[in-house]
């Protein structure tokens, strides 16, 4: 299930319980006579019935959806008004729903301050209507209620970054995977598209790879590759970055790089792996194929194909070397 079908049904069930329990509020009320808490609990369920409208509507856009703060906002700021002008205690237990509501609905800290500011207006009016021992009693509860639900939302939100990492992650290397590659390098297109800045990108792999694998092994190129990855880690600038593809092949993304750029760039890399001696291999080399993004490139595939054609041109011309691919110009 991903990320944004289960908040879906999370807010689903965040506000179709919380319309349960205000409609068998307004019933009683109604029942009972009570005629403004009625009407008071029937613009609540309203304003819920509203967050699960919204919810559909936005369901593809869950983790960015604005409209669940404005919702959740005015079903506090309702309340809490209601209890200073209605002056009736009683309101003060639909507060706590509402504590746990925010926290599953809004991003934690959006959520955590929403509750809070509510919770502490909840306890300041029962210190001027009530007992300190009943306004005590009633804040403890919101503050237990407020700290299990963060808890469980922080370890929950903890959990799924571990996953994500691990699922962006090459286990052997620690560096990005293919996976996440594709996802970044079309971001970058985008954001080169809309600022104008250079985008280029480089392939690199090691050469005579079988011949390394017979002699050493799988065991002992994973060491080698974990050692090319942290060495890559310190040669790279801020704000590049680095994925492994799998066997003995690495890319990367360099931002802000036109050619003559990557060009000083990939020199770079390719004499400190030859100039260097390894642990298991001793020494080795890598052939680099680059590209510099043109105004066309508009997809991540396309753009890393080249670099990879690129990459297969220079093992081709000879190992050790660098090769440059030029995007193809615009059409007339």
């Amino acid at each position: 299930m991903t990320e944004t079908r289960l908040r879906t049904y999370t807010h689903l069930a965040g506000y179709g319980l919380t319309t349960l329990f205000i409609a068998v509020l307004a019933m009683q009320n109604l029942r009972y006579g009570f005629y403004p808490l009625f009407y008071l609990a029937s613009g609540l369920a309203l304003l819920t019935l509203a967050g699960i409208a919204y919810t559909v509507l936005a369901r593809r856009q869950q983790l960015r959806a604005p409209g669940h703060g404005f919702i959740l906002a005015a079903l506090n700021g309702i309340v809490v008004a209601a209890l200073f002008t209605l002056d009736h205690a009683d309101i003060s237990h639909w507060c706590l729903p509402l504590l746990v509501l925010n926290l599953l609905i809004l991003p934690l800290r959006h959520g955590l301050i929403l509750s809070l500011l509510t919770a502490t207006l909840l306890t300041l009016f029962l210190l001027i209507h009530q007992s300190l021992s009943d306004a005590v009693l009633v804040g403890f509860a919101a503050i237990i209620l407020i700290s299990a639900g963060a808890l469980y939302i922080w370890h929950y939100d903890h959990m799924a970054q571990s996953a994500e990492d691990l699922a962006i992650t090459d286990p052997v290397t620690g560096a990005h995977n293919a996976r996440f590659l594709d996802e970044t390098l079309q971001k970058e297109i985008s954001r080169s598209n809309f600022t104008g800045h250079p985008l280029s990108v480089i392939a690199l792999g090691m050469d005579y790879l079988d011949q390394n694998r017979d002699l050493h092994g799988e065991a002992g190129l994973a060491v080698f590759y974990r050692e090319v990855t942290q060495h890559l880690f310190g040669v790279i600038r801020a704000g590049d970055t680095l994925y492994t593809l799998g066997q003995g092949e690495f890319f990367l993304i360099l931002p802000f790089t036109p050619e003559e750029g990557v060009r000083v760039i990939a020199e770079r890399v390719r004499r400190s792996i030859a100039e260097r001696e390894w642990p298991v291999v001793g020494s080795t080399t890598f052939s680099l194929g680059c590209t510099t993004r043109i105004d066309t490139d508009n997809l991540a595939d396309a753009l890393r194909k080249r670099a990879c054609h690129a990459l297969s041109e220079a093992r081709r011309r000879g190992h050790d070397s660098i090769w440059y691919s030029v995007g193809e110009p615009p059409s007339a």
